[in-house]
């Protein structure tokens, strides 16, 4: 249906200034590093904090009936008990490192940052649902099963009946100028590719070498390039090299530190709501609270990661998914590795959503794109900056013939830098502080080559479409809301730029989260434990040799996981890995609501 249930009058208030979780209030309970993101979001979303603490998360008022969350690392017991050992367990750890050669730990907060995002989400849908004339809810989110959702793309291709079209290898950007210059590349183009290096002299058999890892970088999380490359921008100026870009149509970008994101960060909300149309009420029926969304429509032109992720969830929490697809079906549906002939990865974000072909260029399926967004509830899309305004299927365009649409665009910059790059995962890494973050001191600022911003973009995508459903409900409009990888990335880093900020040195000590060598693999001792674990020598002790010594002197260690294929059995984890009907891995739903 296209319209909000019954509006809460109590709290009814004129778009302009209503928040979705305003007259809300919230009380925290669980680990501090997985409620940061919970209690700065709810915040930002209009609720206020309770004096006192909780046992669990709980968010009422406004004529709702509370509902709760809790929140976790893993299952007792499991070894799963921080950010360290969440990342090992999950396979974070593994694919981050793959182009290190050895697996790594993000030296961020990521699985904990996650967790809370969607917390937020489990939050908002169960108020949704509750609106709509569903019963309370309660949810449970963990950082392991959050952890499965960051690899799910990984670890389909794990599991896939084909290998991949690019042999995992050590490698990747950035580059280094002849002045000291690291900097980030991207295009899209193979023709812009080439162009760029030949402008600077680089060999043409290097050239052709380095596209193909380079393109599925984004698959594979690692690039191993010709060296000839990497010695080629180190003979030329970081002057040199932009005019080379500039030339090419290729884009550049040099890796900011922290320091220099703090210095223009706005604090900006990593989402945006504002008004559209004036709907009325749904006549769907009540919803069950294990699918809050049930009954509604979202439309989803959608490209690689991010948009699609977002609409994944949308899917899990019981909304109807119709994706847009280009005549003859999105091009990603044949990306290598395949299961029973489709894209592993592409299965990991896109199963069981319908599908419908429309050329964006032709005026008569532009109508007809129109004509379904006239009977949905959300329109989402990730379009380049300035297609859907050329094409007339902006927010104004599309409030006409649905006055109740939430209307979500999940983007790069969200307009707040000026003279910014592509908009990419790695070039806003790059931009931002996160190359910097997520690697120790003693180390090379590296953007990590796992998508962590695409994927927590979609994540924040979801999180702003549950706001604007909840607030359509709350005020009788249709929404727009924004989100971006810039406000992904903010939302990431806000401890470690509220650090660079005070002038205090935000980058995690030399070795941290480094997993130690065993025989026949690697441990990773919690954060807490890693100091007094590195006086140990377990290089010639087998995993569970070594980890019964370190709990031995009671310190708290889990195996790193560096195969994915053999999570499906891991007893360690929350829940469990099914195979889809085309025999693709399929990660369990993030949530669990009840």
């Amino acid at each position: 249906m296209a319209s909000p249930a019954t509006v809460h009058t109590a709290v009814r208030r004129p778009l302009d200034t209503a928040r979705p979780l305003d007259a809300l209030r919230f009380d925290i309970g669980g680990p501090a590093a997985l409620t940061r993101v919970v209690s700065d979001h709810l915040r930002r979303l209009g609720a206020k904090a309770h004096d006192g603490g909780a046992g669990e998360i709980a968010l009422d008022g406004g004529g709702f009936t509370p509902v709760t969350a809790d929140t976790a690392w893993g299952v007792s017991g499991s070894g799963i008990e921080d950010e360290a050992t969440a990342q090992a367990a999950t396979g974070v750890m593994a694919v981050h490192g793959r182009r290190h050669g050895a697996p790594r730990g993000l030296g961020v907060d990521y699985l904990a940052t996650a967790t809370g995002v969607l917390t937020v989400q489990a939050l908002l849908a169960g108020l949704i649902g509750q609106a709509r004339g569903g019963p309370a809810a309660h949810t449970t989110t963990t950082a392991d099963r959050t952890g499965l959702l960051t690899v799910s793309q990984y670890l389909a291709a794990a599991g896939a009946d084909e290998p991949e079209a690019v042999e995992p290898a050590p490698g990747g950007p950035p580059f280094t100028s002849a002045d000291g210059v690291l900097f980030e590349l991207e295009t899209l183009d193979p023709g812009d590719w080439a162009a760029f290096w030949r402008a600077l002299d680089a060999p043409v058999e290097a050239i052709r070498a380095g596209w193909r890892p380079f393109q599925f970088r984004y698959a594979t999380a690692c690039a191993p390039f010709p060296a000839d490359l990497h010695e080629v921008t180190q003979c030329h100026t970081w002057e040199r090299i932009r005019h080379a870009a500039g030339l090419s149509g290729a884009e550049v970008c040099r890796l900011r530190t922290l320091a220099e994101r703090a210095g223009e960060d706005d604090g900006a909300d990593p989402w945006t709501l504002q008004a559209l149309g004036s709907g009325h009420k749904a006549t769907a029926p009540a919803p069950e609270p294990d699918r809050p969304l049930a009954g509604l429509t979202v439309l989803e032109a959608g490209r690689r990661i991010q948009a699609p992720l977002a609409a994944h969830l949308l899917g899990l929490l019981g909304a109807r998914v119709i994706r847009i697809e280009p005549p003859g079906g999105d091009p990603l549906r044949g990306m290598p590795p395949a299961c029973d002939g489709i894209s592993a990865r592409w299965l990991a974000l896109n199963r069981g959503k319908e599908a419908v072909e429309i050329d964006i260029k032709s005026s008569g399926d532009r109508s007809r794109l129109r004509e379904l967004a006239s009977d949905a509830d959300v329109f989402l899309h990730n379009w380049a900056p300035g297609k859907a305004a050329e094409l007339q299927l902006d927010a104004e365009h599309l409030a006409v013939v649905n006055p109740a649409l939430v209307y979500a665009y999940t983007g790069g910059w969200a307009d707040r830098l000026d003279h910014a790059p592509m908009g990419t995962d790695f070039m806003v890494q790059a931009r931002t502080g996160v190359g910097e973050a997520v690697h120790p001191a003693g180390e090379p600022p590296a953007p990590s080559l796992m998508t962590l911003l695409d994927i927590l973009g979609g994540l924040h995508g979801t999180e702003a479409v549950l706001a604007g459903l909840l607030l359509r409900e709350r005020t009788g409009h249709g929404v727009r809301v924004d989100s971006s990888l810039l406000g992904a990335a903010d939302t990431l880093l806000a401890p470690d730029l509220h650090q660079a900020a005070t002038g205090t040195d935000p980058r995690r000590p030399a070795g941290f989260r480094h997993p130690l060598r065993t025989t026949d693999g690697w441990i990773a001792p919690s954060d807490a434990c890693a100091t007094a674990a590195s006086a140990y020598d377990v290089t010639g002790m087998c995993t569970e040799d070594a980890l019964d010594q370190l709990r031995t002197h009671g310190l708290t260690a889990t195996a790193v996981t560096t195969d994915l294929s053999t999570l499906h059995h891991d007893p360690r984890l929350s829940g469990s890995i099914s195979r889809d009907a085309h025999g693709a891995p399929a990660v369990p739903d993030p949530w669990s609501l009840a």
